[in-house]
C-alpha cells in the first residue's frame, strides 16, 4: 500500500486540478448511468477512487444525504474538500480499497478508472470480494475502464483494458446488466481516452451484519 500511495500521492500534488489527464469538469456519463439506474438522492453511494472526481459536488447539488468518498490519496481528498467546504456532510475514507474493510452497505458503488490498474488477478479478486460485501443486495454498480482501443497506460502504470462483455464476465453471475456505454474523454491536452462503462445491479449480495457507525 505505501509504494501505492507514494504513486498517488505525487500524482495529485503535481497534476491539480484541471491539469490531470482524468479530469472532468461535469461527470456527464456517470450522472446519465445514475438516472439509468433510477438511483435518486434517497440512495446511499460510496464513490471508489473518487478523490479528485467532480462526482461528489453533483451528487451533493442534488440533494444526495449519504455520499461516501474513497481514495488512497489524502491529497486528493483534501482538494476536494477544500473545493466542496467543510461543511458538507461527505464521508470521506482515505483507505485501499484492497485493504479497506466496509463496516456497512451501500445503495450505489460507483468507480470511474480504479478497477482498470488492478492487473493482478488476485487484486482484482480482492477488489469483486470487497464490492460484493458493500454493496446491498439488489444495489446498483457503476463500473469504467479504458476501452480495448484505450491507452496501454495512466499515470506511468500498466492498465487492464476491458470490452463490455469482458467487464461484466469479470462482476459474475450476481450482476446484472442494464445499461452500458462508450465514452471518449478528452483530456485536458486534447487526447482521446476510449472508456468502457456497465451499470447494473448486483444479486444475492452477501449477507453480513454491520455496526451502527460507518
Amino acid at each position: 500500500m505505501q509504494e501505492a500511495a507514494a504513486h498517488w500521492e505525487s500524482a495529485y500534488a503535481s497534476h491539480r486540478g484541471e491539469s490531470a489527464s482524468w479530469y472532468q469538469a461535469t461527470p456527464r456519463m456517470s450522472l446519465e448511468l445514475l438516472d439509468a439506474l433510477q438511483v435518486g438522492p434517497d440512495v446511499s453511494v460510496i464513490d471508489v477512487g473518487g478523490g479528485a472526481s467532480t462526482l461528489v459536488d453533483e451528487l451533493v447539488a442534488k440533494g444526495f444525504a449519504d455520499v461516501s468518498v474513497l481514495d488512497l490519496s489524502g491529497n486528493a481528498l483534501a482538494a476536494t474538500r477544500r473545493r466542496l467546504g467543510e461543511d458538507v456532510a461527505v464521508d470521506w475514507l482515505q483507505a485501499d480499497v484492497l485493504e479497506w474493510q466496509p463496516r456497512r452497505r451501500y445503495g450505489l458503488w460507483h468507480d470511474r478508472a480504479l478497477l482498470h490498474f488492478l492487473v493482478e488477478p488476485g487484486d482484482r479478486d480482492r477488489y469483486l470480494q470487497t464490492l460484493r460485501s458493500a454493496v446491498e443486495e439488489n444495489g446498483a454498480v457503476v463500473l469504467a475502464s479504458f476501452a480495448p482501443d484505450g491507452p496501454p497506460s495512466c499515470s506511468g502504470l500498466p492498465v487492464v483494458r476491458y470490452s463490455v462483455d469482458e467487464l461484466v464476465e469479470l462482476l459474475g453471475a450476481g450482476f446484472e446488466l442494464v445499461d452500458a456505454r462508450r465514452e471518449e474523454h478528452e483530456t485536458p491536452r486534447g487526447s482521446i481516452q476510449p472508456f468502457t462503462w456497465v451499470a447494473g445491479r448486483s444479486r444475492g449480495a452477501r449477507r453480513r451484519t454491520f455496526p451502527d457507525s460507518k
